[in-house]
């Protein structure tokens, strides 16, 4: 079986990430700065120390591991955006120069492919109504994106034919949690359910799985067709009305929903790239069954 490390991997999207490949037929080890708990996976998986930190030899970490999912993210709890809090310079030197001291480790480790999970703030505003694609000029407004954008260009600059790198730039990752975790919609659900007044949001979209999905093909794909790209990851454009309409029907809740977002000046994803690779998301069909599984 082909050994995977997975940075990060008792986070919320790395969760997904590790299941899939577990059941994917990969063997995964998760690194981060703590072990998950017992039952945390479905089954037990292996776990490595792991950290972002530029300074530390992790050499050790990548013993016989083929594959390295960097998907591991240092910020305070609950928050990307914003989440260098009063700390923008370790924000920096940890999600910065402490992953591309990892690329570089795993580079060095003899590790074949590396996938780096980005996201789709290294775009920053553009202007309303575009579509947002691979090959436009990137302009990231907050250090988060800023930071995301400059780990993609590092690791372009060490991919070869022996080191095999893509960028993942996911966006708006939903679905259930691990044990003992909330959903992102937690808050939303307790606050319409409660009657609270909600306010008009809409955002691209994408779930978990389909984020693995993505990953997985990064990893089997032809070498050719991904070497030092980097791909939308994103599914369906939605909001606080459409999601909560779900949630209404299911639980017969009388209060009103909110009024719906302005579509027009959103900017959608364009999701082509990897699209001909042969991902296909699960669309508005998997959001509702997504949404009356947290609801139940």
């Amino acid at each position: 079986m082909t050994r995977v490390l997975v940075s990060g991997g008792t986070g919320y999207a790395g969760r997904f990430i590790v299941e899939h490949l577990l059941a994917g037929g990969y063997k995964v080890t998760v690194g981060g700065r703590t072990a998950p708990e017992p039952g945390f996976f479905s089954t037990d998986v292996p776990f490595v120390p792991l950290i972002l930190d530029p300074d530390t030899d992790q050499m050790e970490a990548f013993d016989n591991i083929y594959y390295f999912v960097h998907a591991a993210f240092d910020h305070l709890p609950g928050k990307y955006r914003g989440g260098e809090g009063d700390d923008p310079d370790g924000f920096r030197r940890a999600n910065l120069d402490g992953s591309v001291r990892l690329f570089e480790t795993a580079r060095d480790a003899g590790v074949c492919r590396c996938v780096f999970l980005s996201s789709r703030a290294a775009y920053g505003p553009q202007a309303p109504g575009v579509l947002l694609t691979e090959d436009m000029h990137c302009k990231p407004d907050t250090l988060y994106g800023e930071v995301k954008l400059q780990a993609e260009r590092s690791l372009l600059s060490l991919c070869g034919h022996g080191f095999i790198t893509a960028s993942l730039r996911a966006t708006g990752i939903y679905g259930p949690a691990g044990p003992g975790r909330k959903h992102k919609w937690a808050s939303l659900f307790e606050d319409y359910l409660s009657g609270k007044a909600v306010s008009p949001r809409i955002g691209t979209e994408v779930h978990g799985e389909d984020v693995a999905k993505a990953v997985r093909l990064m990893l089997e794909v032809d070498a050719v067709r991904i070497n030092g790209g980097t791909f939308n990851v994103s599914d369906i454009l939605t909001g606080n009305h459409e999601i909560l309409s779900i949630l209404q029907r299911v639980t017969h809740c009388p209060h009103p929903l909110p009024e719906a977002a302005d579509r027009d000046t959103y900017n959608r994803m364009g999701a082509c790239k990897i699209g001909a690779l042969g991902w296909k998301p699960g669309g508005m069909d998997l959001l509702r069954r997504t949404v009356e599984q947290l609801a139940s």
